[in-house]
């Protein structure tokens, strides 16, 4: 079946799949990487992904986007560039694993505001763990989280479903399955 995602889980195969021995975020082993980097770092990658990611948002009445650096910063700005395009307001934020020393001494940075509809972005989710995170700081700050969306749902550990129970919706761009299948389709 041809979706809308396909052209994206091609991309994501071509540029981003990787099969060996990797050791994940989560502390796990796996036989395959999805380096959405690889992807989302070119201009057409990042068009893409920000296309998707806006219509999502957008569809939800997100205001605000933000989620953990670094994987989630150039999802952001692909997010907002998009907006942009299409003449809709959107603002954007990351989270840092902790507040800097120095400066403002913040731990959530760029144009984050409490009061907004707020949704978050991944890069890849396995456990949601760093997801989770991320969603105690924007709720210590004031913020409520009520979207994620990633851009790679791995199917391992439930983690988009852990997400999902926390803030009452959580959805991915493409799954494993769906780049697996790119990648063997090549």
């Amino acid at each position: 079946m041809i979706t809308e995602t396909s052209p994206l889980a091609r991309m994501l195969a071509q540029r981003s799949y990787r099969r060996g021995t990797f050791k994940l975020a989560s502390g796990k082993t796996s036989d395959f990487y999805v380096d959405v980097k690889q992807t989302v770092m070119s201009s057409d990658g990042a068009a893409l992904v920000g296309r998707l990611l806006f219509e999502k948002l957008q569809a939800a009445g997100v205001r605000c986007v933000g989620g953990m650096a670094v994987g989630a910063v150039p999802l952001v700005a692909a997010a907002l560039v998009a907006a942009a395009n299409a003449g809709c307001p959107l603002d954007g934020f990351f989270v840092r694993k902790e507040a800097k020393a120095h400066g403002t001494a913040r731990r959530i940075d760029g144009r984050f505001d409490p009061a907004a509809t707020i949704a978050l972005v991944e890069d890849v989710v396995t456990t949601g763990e760093s997801t989770l995170q991320a969603i105690e700081a924007v709720e210590a700050c004031g913020g409520r989280v009520t979207f994620v969306v990633t851009v790679v749902d791995r199917e391992d550990d439930d983690g988009l479903r852990r997400l999902a129970a926390r803030v009452g919706r959580a959805e991915a761009l493409v799954t494993k399955t769906d780049v697996q299948r790119a990648a063997d389709a090549l």
